[in-house]
C-alpha cells in the first residue's frame, strides 16, 4: 500500500528542480515569445541610431633616472632637477581638472559644432568648415544650438541674417568671437545644416575626465597607458595628444621654476658686486693719478697676488654662507611656496643637496596635488608628514655646514692678518695702493664667480626637458567599442527573459490557486497518484475503446496505479471527492470507470453527490430514480442499477431525486448495506462524491470505501484547502488518500508533451491513432529527449 507520505523518486534534485522551472514558465512561451520579439526589434532600433563610439589609446613613460645635461658636474651644484616620479602620483596629475581645462581651451572643446539630424544629432569636429574660439573661454556667455552657414568662396560665416569674416575677432550676439578654418575639415557627401553651442570650460572638462581612463601598464614599470571614448576618432587623439602635451609642459614649467629662481639670485648679488667693482677701480684710478704712480713694485706685485689668493677664498665662503642663510630662511618659512627653493649654490654638500631635492620633489607633488584634490586625500597628507620630517633634517645639515665654512673662515683670516703685517713694512703710497688694489681683486673674483654660475644656470635652463617621454600617440580603433551589437541583442533578450520571469511570477504571486506539481508537494505529504492533462474537447468521456490521445493514456496509467493504493479484488471501493465544484471530480469518476471496464472488469459507479449531481448527465442516464430513492427505502438495489451505453461492463446508479437532506439520509446505514450487496456482484465501485468543502458527505462515505482520490485541478483549486489537508488531519480522515492533478496545461510549444514527466505521442503530431507516419519533426525529438533527461524515461 501507498503510503501518505510517500513521494515521487527523483534520483537527481537538480533535474526536479529544472523540472519545475521549465513547467512553471514554459506554458507562457507566447508571452515570453512576444517580448523577445519586441525587446529585439527596440535593440535594432536602438542600434540602427546610436552614435558608434571609438576608443583611442596612448603610452607615456615616467623616467626614473637623470638623463642628459643635469648629470654634468656643471649643473650639479645648481641641484636643479628631481627625476624620480611617483607613477599614482602622476596618474592624479595627468587626471587634474587643470590640465583638463587647459586641453578644453586649446581644442577649442567648449564650441562644440554638431550636425542637425532627423533623430540624432552628431558631432561635425572634422565636418564643421569653421571652428570658434573665445577669448577668454572660462568666462565666456554659454549658448546652445546657434546654427549658421559658411560661404567658403568669400569666406564669411553667417548667423542670425549677420555676417562675420573668419580669422577676426568679431562681436556678435553670443559675445566676442573669432571664426577660424578647420584644418580638419572633410567635405560631407551630404552637407547637413550646423550648429555650433558655446558650453562651461569646467562642464566639458568634468565630461573629459568622466571618459578618460589612465593607469599603470604594469605594477613594476613607470608607463602609464590612457584610454578615451570618443565619437570621432580623430577628437579622441586629439585631446590624449594635447593631454601628454600639457602635462610635459606643466612639467617643464615647475622644473624651471627653481632656475628661474637661482637666476634672480644670482643677478642681485652681480648688480651689488658690478657696483663695488666700479667703486674700487674707480679708487685705484684716482689714488693713482694723484700721487703720480704709474705701476707697483715687484713685491707689491707679488704681495697681491698671494694675498688675492686667499681673499677669493674669503669671498667664497661668504657666498656659501649667504646661500645658507637663504635655504635657512626659506626652510624657516611657514608660508613658503612650492617649486622656489634656493639652490645651494657653491655649497659642495651632497647630502644637504639631496635633502633639499627630496623637499623640492615633494612640495611641487604637493602643489599639483593640491590643486585637484581634497585636504585629507592620503596621498597629500603623506606628503606633508614627508615635508615635515625633511625639514629638521635640512636645518641640521645647514648648521653643520655653517659651523665648517666659519672654522675655514678663520683660519683664512688668521692667513689674511699676515698678510696685514706683511703690508706694513712697504712705504707708505705703495702700501695704501695695495690695499686699494686688494679690495679690487676680490670685488673682481666675486664677479667673475657669479657670472660663470649664471651662465650654468642660463644653459641648464634652456635644456630642460621633460622627465616623461611619450611612447605611443593616440591612436583610434578602427572599429566601434560601443555599441557593442551581440551584448545589446543578448542583454535585449535577457531583458525579455527577465520581464516574462516577473510577469508570470507576478501573476503566480497574485494567485492563489495551485499551479504546478510542486505547489502541491510544497504544502502536503499525500502522494500524487497521476496527472491528467487538460482536454480541449467538450467532451466528458475521453476514454473509449481504440482511442489513443493523452488524456485517455494517462486514464489507463491512474488505472495501473491504483495498485498501488492496495485496490484488488477483494478491495475495490474508491471514493472520488474534491475541495470545491468544478475541479473535474465527476469527469474523472466517469472516465476512471470506463479505463476499468475497458480491461473486463464489471464497474459500478454511484452518483453519491446528491446536492449536485451530474455523472448520470455524462452517461445520458436519467436520474428521476436512484440512490435517493434507496436511502429512504422506496427502492431496492437491484430496481436502480442501470448499465451505460458506454461499455457493457461499466453500470451507474444514479442519484435520483434531490433530497432536502443528503447527510441525514448518507448517515442512515443504508450505504453500508448498498455496498455489501454490490461488492457480491462488482470487481469496482467507485463513489463520485461531494467536494469536502462545503458538506461532510465525503468524509462519511470515505469511511466505507478502500481508497479516497482527491482531485486538484490547475488554476481552479485554492492552495488553503490542500494546505489543510495536513493541518486539519484530513489525511487521516480520508481513508488511503491520494491525489489526482487534473487540467494541466500542456508544457511545450507543441502538442507533443508536457512538463510534468509523462512524454508519449498519442494520436497528435507524429502519429495518428497510434501508429507513425514515418516522420520525426524536431519538437518529436526534444519531447523525447526531454523525457529521458528529466522524467527517466526511453525514447
Amino acid at each position: 500500500m501507498l503510503q501518505n507520505n510517500v513521494k515521487p523518486h527523483y534520483s537527481q534534485p537538480e533535474r526536479k528542480l529544472f523540472r519545475e522551472i521549465i513547467d512553471r514558465y514554459l506554458p507562457y512561451w507566447p508571452l515570453f515569445l512576444l517580448l523577445v520579439t519586441l525587446c529585439i526589434v527596440g535593440a535594432a532600433v536602438y542600434l540602427r541610431y546610436a552614435i558608434p563610439v571609438y576608443e583611442s589609446t596612448a603610452t607615456l613613460l615616467i623616467k626614473d633616472e637623470k638623463k642628459g645635461l643635469d648629470d654634468s658636474k656643471v649643473l650639479e651644484s645648481l641641484n636643479l632637477f628631481g627625476s624620480k616620479k611617483i607613477v599614482e602620483n602622476e596618474i592624479e596629475i595627468i587626471r587634474s581638472r587643470t590640465l583638463a581645462k587647459e586641453v578644453v581651451r586649446n581644442l577649442h572643446l567648449y564650441a562644440p559644432v554638431k550636425e542637425e539630424g532627423r533623430f540624432v544629432d552628431r558631432s561635425a569636429y572634422v565636418k564643421s568648415p569653421i571652428i570658434i574660439e573665445a577669448p577668454v573661454p572660462d568666462s565666456m556667455k554659454e549658448a546652445n544650438k546657434v546654427y549658421f552657414s559658411y560661404d567658403p568662396v568669400k569666406k564669411l560665416v553667417q548667423i542670425n541674417g549677420k555676417v562675420y569674416l573668419v580669422n577676426r575677432w568679431v562681436v556678435t550676439d553670443y559675445g566676442r568671437l573669432k571664426f577660424k578654418p578647420n584644418p580638419l575639415y572633410e567635405a560631407p557627401k551630404e552637407p547637413r545644416q550646423l550648429y555650433f553651442s558655446l558650453l562651461n570650460v569646467k562642464f566639458v572638462a568634468n565630461g573629459l575626465l568622466n571618459n578618460l581612463k589612465v593607469s599603470p601598464a604594469s605594477k613594476l614599470a613607470t608607463v602609464i597607458d590612457l584610454s578615451i571614448r570618443d565619437e570621432i576618432p580623430r577628437r579622441a587623439e586629439d585631446i590624449l595628444n594635447e593631454l601628454m602635451d600639457s602635462y610635459n609642459r606643466a612639467a617643464i614649467n615647475d622644473k624651471n621654476e627653481l632656475a628661474k629662481n637661482t637666476l634672480n639670485f644670482v643677478d642681485e648679488r652681480l648688480s651689488k658686486v658690478m657696483q663695488e667693482l666700479d667703486t674700487a677701480e674707480s679708487r685705484i684710478q684716482n689714488y693713482k693719478t694723484e700721487q703720480g704712480i704709474v705701476d707697483m713694485s715687484e713685491q707689491g706685485k707679488q704681495f697681491l697676488e698671494n694675498v688675492g689668493l686667499n681673499d677669493q677664498k674669503v669671498s667664497e665662503m661668504n657666498v656659501q654662507l649667504a646661500v645658507l642663510d637663504q635655504v635657512e630662511k626659506y626652510v624657516n618659512s611657514k608660508d613658503n611656496k612650492a617649486g622656489i627653493v634656493p639652490s645651494t649654490l657653491g655649497v659642495n654638500d651632497p647630502s644637504l643637496s639631496t635633502m633639499l631635492d627630496k623637499l623640492y620633489e615633494s612640495e611641487i607633488e604637493y602643489e599639483r596635488l593640491r590643486k585637484t584634490t581634497a585636504e585629507n586625500n592620503p596621498i597629500l597628507v603623506s606628503l606633508n608628514n614627508e615635508i615635515e620630517k625633511i625639514k629638521p633634517n635640512i636645518r641640521e645639515l645647514i648648521g653643520n655646514q655653517r659651523k665648517n665654512l666659519l672654522a675655514g673662515l678663520n683660519n683664512l683670516n688668521t692667513t689674511s692678518n699676515k698678510y696685514s703685517s706683511v703690508l706694513r713694512t712697504m712705504p707708505q703710497k705703495e702700501r695704501e695702493l695695495l690695499v686699494i688694489s686688494r679690495q679690487q681683486s676680490i670685488k673682481n673674483n666675486i664677479y667673475t664667480f657669479l657670472l660663470q654660475k649664471k651662465e650654468e644656470t642660463m644653459l641648464s635652463y634652456s635644456s630642460t626637458v621633460s622627465d616623461s617621454r611619450l611612447i605611443d600617440h593616440g591612436e583610434s580603433t578602427l572599429l566601434p567599442v560601443s555599441p557593442k551589437t551581440k551584448l545589446i541583442y543578448l542583454g535585449a533578450i535577457l531583458l525579455a527573459i527577465a520581464m516574462g520571469i516577473g510577469i508570470v511570477a507576478l501573476r503566480q504571486g497574485l494567485n492563489h490557486t495551485i499551479d504546478l506539481r510542486s505547489d502541491i508537494e510544497a504544502v502536503t505529504t499525500v502522494p500524487i497518484i497521476g496527472e491528467l492533462v487538460a482536454d480541449n474537447t467538450k467532451s466528458e468521456i475521453v476514454v473509449a475503446d481504440g482511442r489513443r490521445n493523452y488524456v485517455a493514456e494517462q486514464f489507463r496509467q491512474l488505472r495501473t496505479s491504483l495498485g498501488y493504493l492496495g485496490i484488488n479484488n477483494r478491495k475495490k471501493k474508491i471514493a472520488v471527492t474534491s475541495s470545491v465544484a468544478g475541479e473535474g471530480k465527476s469527469f474523472v469518476s466517469a472516465n476512471l470507470a470506463i479505463s476499468l471496464a475497458l480491461t473486463g472488469k464489471k464497474v459500478v459507479v454511484l452518483e453519491l453527490d446528491l446536492r449536485k449531481p451530474k455523472i448520470s448527465s455524462v452517461f445520458e442516464v436519467t436520474h428521476e430514480f436512484g440512490m435517493t430513492n434507496y436511502l429512504i427505502g422506496d427502492k431496492e438495489p437491484d430496481e436502480i442499477i442501470r448499465r451505460t451505453a458506454v461499455n457493457p461492463n461499466l453500470f451507474i446508479i444514479p442519484s435520483g431525486p434531490i433530497p432536502p437532506n443528503p447527510s441525514e439520509l448518507i448517515l442512515n446505514g443504508k450505504i453500508q448495506e448498498m455496498l455489501d450487496y454490490l461488492d457480491r456482484i462488482f470487481d469496482v465501485i467507485i463513489l463520485d462524491t461531494s467536494p469536502v468543502s462545503p458538506v461532510t458527505d465525503a468524509y462519511i462515505l470515505s469511511e466505507f470505501c478502500d481508497a479516497t482520490l482527491y482531485v486538484v485541478r490547475h488554476g481552479v483549486t485554492p492552495r488553503n484547502y490542500i494546505e489543510q489537508l495536513d493541518e486539519n488531519n484530513k489525511v487521516r480522515v480520508l481513508k488511503n488518500l491520494a491525489i489526482v492533478f487534473n487540467g494541466v496545461p500542456i508544457r511545450g510549444l507543441g502538442k507533443n508533451g508536457y512538463g510534468y514527466g509523462y512524454v508519449h505521442a498519442y494520436g497528435h503530431g507524429g502519429r495518428k491513432n497510434g501508429k507513425s507516419n514515418g516522420k520525426s519533426t524536431i519538437t518529436d525529438k526534444a519531447v523525447r529527449i526531454y523525457h529521458k533527461v528529466f522524467s527517466g524515461g526511453k525514447d
